[in-house]
């Protein structure tokens, strides 16, 4: 029995699956358990619908060469995909917070798109299972990667972060959402600043919202940090069907008519911009990106 999936199968067939309704050619099948479904029990299909490999965790289901049996499955699949973000060499920035991840994500992917070839998390793929799945889905083609990372409890952003090695990173806010599983909003804000930890350990930057007191006070002593504040930098034209505003960036404005409602967005927006303009995206592309998400 091995205890991981040998890299150099995966730079081979850089394709994961781990749903048999869905098995592209050449594919690796990781056959994962839920609570109501073992996924032992589908390699052989996976590998009839032209899966290349099958990797479970059952003696018992062992078929052939192209079987791979390892001590647990979902293990396998994140100690693969911390291996693979071992070797990327491009930045990667980690998302999280407790409303608007989604929404800051795919504006900072429209945003990035108009100058890098860009992956982002896609959907909701953000816990312990998609962000392996999001790091085995980044290949040689992309020039920066975006990780969406979700939590129910703490400890859980940590161990999310010690796969993706995010280089940056924001808390798009701390709320009071799912306070049984963090044990209060204390809770909530130990497990958010987890990524603002992990940043400080990797020498990492922090995009943080000025305006925003408990996201100042979780910030660690010492962490490369920089800092975006609707107050100061966002001017509102219009709010209504859809928010029209002026970012202030670099001694410019940027005017922008956008496909979102509620000013809830606006912090989304204007960091949306601010990692771009860091990241060299002109004011023009990233006028261009944020008018044209739709969500």
């Amino acid at each position: 029995m091995q205890t991981a999936v040998p890299y150099s199968i995966y730079l081979q067939h850089p394709v994961i699956s781990t749903d048999t309704r869905n098995i592209p050619q050449g594919s690796i099948f990781f056959a994962l358990k839920g609570a109501n479904f073992n996924g032992n029990t589908f390699a052989k299909d996976a590998l009839a619908k032209g899966a290349a490999y099958v990797v479970i965790d059952e003696a018992a289901y062992h078929i052939d060469e192209r079987t791979i049996l390892v001590d647990d499955v979902l293990t396998a699949l994140q100690e693969l995909a911390k291996c693979h973000r071992s070797q990327l060499t491009i930045p990667v920035i980690g998302i999280t917070g407790t409303n608007g991840k989604t929404t800051t994500k795919e504006l900072l992917h429209a945003v990035l798109s108009q100058k890098f070839k860009t992956f982002a998390t896609q959907g909701n793929l953000n816990n312990h299972i998609g962000v392996p799945l999001s790091l085995l889905s980044v290949h040689s083609e992309h020039e920066i990667a975006i990780i969406e990372m979700g939590a129910n409890h703490q400890g859980e952003i940590a161990a999310l972060c010690k796969m993706s090695q995010p280089d940056y990173g924001l808390i798009t806010n701390v709320g009071k959402a799912h306070l049984e599983g963090f044990g209060g909003f204390e809770g909530v804000k130990k497990a958010k600043g987890e990524l603002y930890t992990c940043l400080l350990e990797r020498k990492g930057l922090v995009f943080y919202d000025s305006d925003n007191e408990h996201l100042k006070d979780m910030l660690p002593a010492g962490v490369n940090k920089m800092s975006y504040s609707v107050e100061q930098e966002v001017r509102m034209l219009s709010a209504f069907p859809t928010v029209d505003i002026l970012i202030d960036i670099a001694a410019h404005s940027i005017e922008c008519k956008t496909h979102l409602s509620g000013t809830y967005n606006l912090p989304n927006l204007l960091v949306a911009a601010r990692v771009g303009h860091y990241f060299g995206v002109s004011n023009q592309q990233i006028k261009a990106g944020l008018e044209g998400y739709v969500p």
